[in-house]
């Protein structure tokens, strides 16, 4: 068997001993947007007074932040010296095209930590949208500047920003898995778990603070949980045959998962403290991967009972199944976005494994990318963007891309591969 196919349908064909991956991607990314969005807001960030002195630039991640959300074009205005106390001259500006501005300043504290200050400017109206300080550790210059481009587009969107949420992956270096927690931008990776066997199936609780996974430590598919914060960790669910495919319910209090303690892969859900699972429903075939929608009130999954690879939705009170995907032979790995109007999935399109998003109003799928060896998308908490692991130019990498495809950013490492992403929610 294909390698690579055991890990995009881990799943559906049984969670596997011998998956495996290529290298581990190490922890600094670099970050390359291709696309052209249909509205982007051209926004000035020169350079902040005193950052060329800090380990972090923070007007460039603000740029690269911004530029990744696809609503966004980075303009260059030239030499010149602002910082959040400038009265910036709005003329030059708009003769650059600019619509917006962002100036700020970054300096060091006697206590060691560094003072972020900056200021949004409505470069038409020539208006002060307001501006905010931050005093950071070395270590948290990344997450003020996530805050920074956070500001700016809830100020000048009207929606939330996610670029100081978290995603999860893991990586295979040698014999060793690891199951690393990063910046939406996929830099300052911290090691959350390192295992000899395979990691998989990593999901995010609803209040980002504890991740549920997959290890094979025990020789079979087993559920754990894991606190971020602490680093202890529990066990969910190990009960006969495999336990697989753990996914939160928006109230944090259950989980779904794929047990196939009474044969077959079944679905089940089971307290968040642990305890007996209760079986969602009877099925012949083989149930998993299942995701909860975001009112709580349906499990989508992915199911045989049709003869091939399809969705479903089932209420979470079990009862009538409705099948959800009728193009094509073969759709796995479901993710629904937080606000309910996209489903996001893989469906085999001749051979090749290609990221779907379907509008759930009308029905409509469209294919949003041009690689062929995609797996494991995860919504951002602002349903703007989809995380997911592909192959491109010969390499493994974690994309993130619109949802309508048209900006796409690739987080790729110096060597090897990431896998099985799962993006945070907003934190709390």
């Amino acid at each position: 068997m294909d390698l690579k196919g055991v890990w995009r349908r881990r799943h559906f064909v049984g969670l596997l001993a011998t998956a495996t991956a290529a290298p581990h991607a190490f922890a600094q990314f670099r970050v390359e947007v291709t696309g052209v969005g249909l509205t982007q807001t051209p926004i000035a960030i020169p350079s902040f007074r005193g950052e060329g002195d800090a380990p972090q630039r923070i007007s460039a991640i603000v740029r690269a932040d911004l530029e990744r959300s696809g609503r966004f074009r980075p303009v260059e205005t030239g030499p010149g010296s602002l910082d959040e106390t400038s009265r910036p001259d709005m003329g030059p500006l708009r003769q650059a095209g600019a619509d917006a501005l962002t100036a700020g300043s970054v300096t060091r504290l006697a206590d060691g930590r560094w003072d972020v200050r900056f200021r949004l400017w409505d470069v038409l109206r020539t208006q002060d949208l307001g501006g905010e300080s931050y005093a950071v550790t070395t270590g948290d210059l990344r997450l003020a500047a996530h805050r920074i481009s956070d500001f700016i587009y809830e100020k000048l969107t009207g929606e939330r920003g996610v670029f100081s949420t978290r995603v999860a992956y893991v990586t295979k270096t040698g014999e060793r898995f690891n199951l690393w927690v990063a910046d939406a931008d996929g830099e300052n990776a911290q090691s959350a778990l390192a295992s000899p066997e395979p990691i998989i199936s990593p999901a995010w609780s609803a209040n980002g603070g504890q991740l549920a996974y997959v290890s094979f430590e025990s020789r079979k598919p087993v559920v754990y949980v894991h606190d971020v914060a602490t680093g202890r960790r529990r066990l969910l669910a190990n009960f006969r045959g495999s336990n697989s495919a753990p996914a939160w319910a928006p109230d944090g209090k259950t989980l779904a998962v794929t047990l196939s303690r009474e044969g077959g892969s079944q679905l089940y859900t089971i307290d968040a403290a642990g305890g007996e699972p209760k079986r969602l429903m009877q099925s012949s075939g083989i149930d998993t991967e299942p995701v909860y929608s975001g009112d709580g009130r349906f499990i989508y999954f992915v199911s045989d009972r049709g003869g091939s690879p399809q969705i479903y939705r089932v209420s979470t009170q079990g009862g009538n199944v409705e099948r959800v995907t009728f193009t094509g032979s073969y759709n796995i790995s479901p993710c629904l976005s937080p606000d309910g109007r996209w489903l996001a999935y893989i469906a085999r399109v001749g051979g090749a494994f290609k990221l779907h998003v379907m509008d759930l109003s009308s029905g409509t799928a469209t294919a949003v990318t041009d690689t062929t060896a995609d797996e494991s998308p995860s919504f951002a908490p602002n349903s703007r963007l989809i995380v997911y692991a592909t192959r491109q130019g010969g390499r493994e990498a974690l994309m993130t891309t619109t949802v309508d495809g048209r900006i796409k950013a690739r987080l790729a490492g110096q060597s090897g591969d990431i896998r099985e992403p799962d993006w945070g929610p907003y934190p709390r």
